[in-house]
């Protein structure tokens, strides 16, 4: 019996999308670089947030000035990262549905750590449990590490859980991990990207989502 939901942050259970765009783009007026719009700052979002630099300045960027554009971007998001944040539409309801029944849950994130487990205790307090963000002691998604922390401190193992995310990165994770993937076609990729990285299974919204988690045959991850 699947007792365990292990979620993507960013684009999957929060729209951080604005707070970002605005962290990217003060570090580039900082440096009189090009700004950029939200729909491009999405593309660049999934992989952590000094890959998200690398691929905001220009490609003739220093490494000096990256490094500056970085920590001005640390610096601003620390304290604007939940100005226009927001979980989406019955991301809260879903969430208290599943403590009401007994599942466990967790977030694992490429976002850094600093501000992924700020987000989760102000937004979502207890109905998170355990959040795993990014750091120098384990590897980013789409390696495992960081699904395998959170199941271990949950004490579940990987047959017993899902991995919930909106991008291919999030594909690959719960395949490293050996957990069965649900993708949300809300977030920051669209159905062909996570159909390309191999995902089956899809939630058009939060109502759906929960049907899936609590189908108690979970019919849809049988094998044939």
């Amino acid at each position: 019996m699947k007792n365990t939901v292990i979620f993507d942050l960013d684009g999957t259970i929060l729209n951080t999308l604005d707070d970002l765009t605005d962290a990217v783009n003060f570090a580039m007026r900082s440096h009189g670089f090009p700004e950029h719009s939200a729909e491009t700052v999405k593309t660049f979002v999934g992989n952590g947030i000094r890959k998200l630099i690398e691929r905001s300045v220009p490609q003739n960027c220093s490494n000096e000035m990256l490094e500056e554009c970085f920590t001005l971007f640390c610096d601003y998001y620390k304290e604007h990262l939940n100005d226009k944040t927001c979980s989406y539409d019955g991301i809260m309801e879903l969430l208290q549905g599943l403590k009401n029944l007994g599942f466990k849950t967790a977030v694992v994130t490429n976002k850094a750590d600093f501000a992924a487990k700020a987000l989760c205790e102000k937004i979502f307090g207890d109905l998170i449990a355990v959040t795993v963000g990014s750091n120098d002691s384990i590897r980013h998604k789409p390696y495992p590490d960081g699904t395998l922390k959170a199941l271990e401190i949950l004490e579940t193992r990987a047959e017993n859980a899902f991995f919930v995310g909106d991008s291919d990165v999030d594909v690959k994770t719960a395949q490293n991990a050996g957990i069965d993937f649900i993708g949300v076609l809300w977030g920051f990729r669209d159905r062909t990207v996570l159909e390309g990285a191999g995902a089956t299974v899809f939630a058009q919204n939060a109502k759906e989502l929960k049907a899936l988690l609590t189908d108690t045959k979970h019919r849809i991850f049988q094998k044939t």
